[in-house]
């Protein structure tokens, strides 16, 4: 069974498995020689690749053994084409990359930020006296965030992980 490749860039790509999409830019075919690449920049990661012509098209494939050394995390993308010097950007986005579970070997949160943040805050709320919102010692005085605000946060992250899960809350019916 052959699966269909996707025509833009996805959102999100599991380091440690193939990358594939294909472009068809009508203004840049391959076929006249314009070579279409991809910049992705993370803090101080920078990740370039380079599509293959494909007739007209322009077809992105990343082989596992080299998405497997691509660091986790949100990164911003340029889409360029070139061609004898002129360079164009098409468009910008970001990607997730997310850890591969093979190459995990001990450690690895798959949790989303959401999901950690939820976590923290369920964990603070349940291990802090919430009368205390601020106290002084020997001169440092140390200050909490109000437990109203504690608790409309994690209710903000609660339903944000929900989201993430398919799961809204409501139930839709249909007769």
């Amino acid at each position: 069974m052959t699966y269909p490749i996707p025509t833009a860039v996805p959102r999100s790509l599991r380091a440690g498995d193939t990358a594939t999409w294909r472009r068809s830019l009508s203004d840049y075919p391959a076929s006249s020689g314009w070579v279409l690449s991809y910049v992705l920049v993370k803090s101080d990661t920078q990740i370039i690749i380079t599509a293959n012509a494909s007739g007209a098209d322009h077809l992105v494939s990343v082989v596992p053994a080299t998405t497997l050394g691509w660091i986790p995390g949100i990164y911003a993308w340029q889409e360029r084409v070139a061609l004898a010097g002129a360079i164009h950007t098409l468009s910008t986005g970001t990607l997730e990359i997310i850890a591969s579970f093979a190459a995990a070997t001990t450690g690895l949160d798959a949790r989303s930020h959401a999901q950690k943040t939820l976590s923290a805050l369920e964990s603070w709320i349940e291990c802090h006296d919430l009368a205390v919102a601020d106290y002084e010692i020997a001169g440092r005085k140390m200050q909490f965030i109000p437990i109203a605000d504690l608790l409309q946060l994690r209710d903000a992250y609660r339903r944000e992980v929900r989201g993430q899960g398919g799961q809204s809350g409501r139930v839709y019916m249909r007769f």
